[in-house]
């Protein structure tokens, strides 16, 4: 593999949707299943790491989570985030404070650089996805992460940081931009930001 690097500096504003329960910083310790549930790029017991999955935009966060295998429903043709879903969860900005370098896997280009095309970034066949992410940490032992477009909000970038590569606290949170998708006023911000992709959250109590 040749992979094509993408640089993140010290001081890049990300975002992430994550649950509430745990801070906006930690990485998920606990690996996927080798061939079930999990998502694209998780650790697997093949290859145990902290990873974490983050945006550069707000809208792309919620979108990741938010949006999968939603449909367009009702007469206004919105799709309706079940509030299961959205409640446990918020809405967090955090600051790098190094310096990290990810794979790019945007262009067909990058793709092609691992040996690839873009099936690693449509394919629901996650087990697969996975096992290619451990042959792209395997052959690029100083990538810290990767970047590709979201399928739920392109252009933008989403991307996974590998905890074992990483500081040992990469990430701050910045104070004041938390939004708990739980409460009103967090579901209400949620929407201002999903509004443009016809999708809203709709808590207990308020009209469709």
């Amino acid at each position: 593999m040749s992979p094509n690097p993408f640089a993140l500096a010290a001081g890049t504003e990300l975002w992430r949707c994550h649950e509430t329960a745990y801070s906006c910083t930690e990485f998920n310790p606990k690996p996927a299943h080798s061939f079930f549930g999990g998502n694209r790029f998780d650790a697997t017991a093949e290859d145990p790491y902290r990873y974490l999955y983050a945006s550069l935009e707000p809208t792309t966060a919620l979108a990741e989570v938010m949006l999968r295998d939603m449909e367009f429903t009702g007469p206004e043709g919105r799709r309706q985030v079940p509030w299961a879903l959205a409640a446990p969860r918020s809405l967090s900005k955090v600051r790098l404070t190094e310096d990290l370098t990810l794979v790019r896997l945007v262009r067909e280009e990058d793709l092609a650089a691992v040996f690839q095309t873009s099936w690693l970034l449509e394919t629901d066949e996650y087990a697969q996805t996975r096992a290619w992410a451990r042959e792209i940490r395997r052959q690029v032992p100083d990538a810290q992460g990767l970047l590709w477009q979201s399928r739920r909000h392109r252009p933008h970038h989403a991307l996974v940081l590998f905890g074992d590569r990483c500081g040992e606290e990469p990430l701050k949170a910045v104070p004041g931009h938390t939004h708990n998708l739980g409460t009103f006023e967090g579901a209400g911000e949620a929407n201002r930001l999903l509004a443009p992709l016809r999708a809203v959250i709709i808590p207990p109590g308020m009209r469709s």
